[in-house]
C-alpha cells in the first residue's frame, strides 16, 4: 500500500525570489529601453544622449515604462491616434498597478518595460508612492474626467508629467530630500505636459478628450465640445495663449533647479526645455493655424537647441520674474485631497 505523503507548506510553495529587472540581464533591459525611446520619442531620445552613460541608461529604463503604460492606457503603440480594443479602461489602469508594484517589490512581470522599471527602482530608490502618482494620472482618464478648475489641470499634469520629472531627478542622483531640486523637476514636468495639451487640443478632441478646464471654456463662451468649431478658433487660440504662459513659467523655474545638477545633466535638462518649449512657443505663433498641421521640432532645431544649451550650462541662469503659483506640495495636498476612484 502506497504511504501518503505530507508536504509541508515550506516544500510546496515557494516565495519567487526577489531580482532587479525580474531576472532578465541589465543590458537586455537597457537595449529594449533604448528601441523604445527611439521609437516612441526624438526629442527625448536626442536629449538622453548628453547624459553619461549610466544616468541615460536609467533614464532609458524610465521612460520605457513610461511609455508602454501610456500605450496600455490608449491601446496605442508608441503614441499615435487612440484605438481601444474593447477592455475596460478601469481594468487597463489596474493591470499596470499590479505590474508596477510587482516589479518595484524585485517580482517578474512578463514585460520587459514593467521589468526596466524593477531595474532602475532598485537602482535610485524609486517607490510605489512616486509610481503610484503617476498612475493615478491614468486612472483619470480611464474615468473620462475633465479639468473643471485650473487647479484641477495643474494636478492632472503633476499626475502625467511632474511626478515623473521627480522620478527623472532621482534618476539623476537627485536625493530624496533635496526639496527644492526636486521641486524645480516637478516644474519642468508641468511645463513639458501644458506644452503638450496646447500641441495636442485637436487630436485630444478627435479622441474625446479634452484638457481645458470648463471654467476656461465658460469665459470665453465655448459650449461644452465645441472649442475645435471654427467658430470658435480665436478664443480657443487666447485660451492655449494661457496654456503656453503658464508652460513657460514652470520652465523658468526648472531652470533655476538644473544649475544644481551635474555638468552633462544640466545640458541635458537644458535641451529637454529648449526644444519642448519651442513646441509651445511654435503653436502661441502659429495662432488659429496651430492645428491645421502637427507642431514639431525638426532634426536642425533639435540640435540647434543642444548647441544652444551647452553654452546655457556653463552660465547662470536667470531668475524668473516670478515663481509659478502651482508647487508641487500644493498639488500634491489637492491630490492627496481628491475623492478615491
Amino acid at each position: 500500500m502506497r504511504r501518503t505523503r505530507t508536504y509541508t507548506p515550506s516544500a510546496v510553495l515557494r516565495e519567487t525570489p526577489r531580482v532587479a529587472g525580474g531576472g532578465h540581464p541589465r543590458q537586455q533591459l537597457v537595449a529594449a529601453a533604448a528601441e523604445s525611446i527611439a521609437k516612441g520619442s526624438k526629442s527625448f531620445a536626442r536629449a538622453s544622449q548628453l547624459f553619461d552613460r549610466q544616468t541615460r541608461e536609467r533614464a532609458q529604463l524610465l521612460y520605457a515604462w513610461c511609455r508602454r503604460c501610456d500605450d496600455i492606457a490608449d491601446g496605442q503603440d508608441h503614441g499615435g491616434e487612440l484605438h481601444h480594443d474593447g477592455s475596460d479602461a478601469k481594468d487597463r489602469v489596474e493591470a499596470m498597478r499590479v505590474l508596477t508594484h510587482r516589479a518595484i517589490d524585485g517580482q517578474p512581470t512578463a514585460d520587459l518595460a514593467f521589468d526596466a522599471l524593477g531595474q532602475v527602482a532598485s537602482e535610485c530608490g524609486l517607490t510605489h508612492e512616486m509610481a503610484d502618482d503617476v498612475i493615478d494620472g491614468f486612472a483619470l482618464d480611464a474615468d473620462e474626467w475633465r479639468p473643471r478648475t485650473e487647479g484641477d489641470l495643474m494636478r492632472y499634469c503633476f499626475h502625467v508629467a511632474g511626478a515623473v520629472g521627480v522620478m527623472m531627478a532621482r534618476v539623476m542622483g537627485v536625493p530624496a530630500d533635496d526639496e527644492e531640486t526636486l521641486d524645480r523637476a516637478c516644474d519642468l514636468g508641468l511645463a513639458f505636459q501644458l506644452g503638450n495639451i496646447a500641441r495636442d487640443v485637436s487630436e485630444d478632441d478627435a479622441g474625446g478628450r479634452c484638457y481645458l478646464p470648463v471654467e476656461w471654456l465658460v469665459e470665453m463662451d465655448i459650449p461644452p465640445g465645441q472649442h475645435m468649431k471654427p467658430a470658435y478658433r480665436q478664443e480657443l487660440v487666447v485660451l492655449v495663449r494661457r496654456l503656453v504662459d503658464l508652460a513657460q513659467e514652470h520652465e523658468a523655474a526648472a531652470r533655476l533647479g538644473a544649475a544644481r545638477l551635474p555638468f552633462r545633466s544640466r545640458w541635458a535638462v537644458l535641451a529637454a526645455a529648449n526644444i519642448y518649449g519651442a513646441i509651445g512657443r511654435e503653436v502661441r505663433a502659429k495662432g488659429g493655424a496651430a492645428w491645421d498641421h502637427r507642431v514639431y521640432t525638426s532634426k536642425a532645431a533639435k540640435l540647434r537647441f543642444v548647441a544652444q544649451a551647452f553654452w546655457q550650462a556653463l552660465a547662470n541662469q536667470p531668475a524668473p520674474a516670478k515663481m509659478p503659483k502651482w508647487t508641487r506640495a500644493g498639488l500634491e495636498a489637492m491630490a492627496d485631497a481628491a475623492p478615491p476612484d
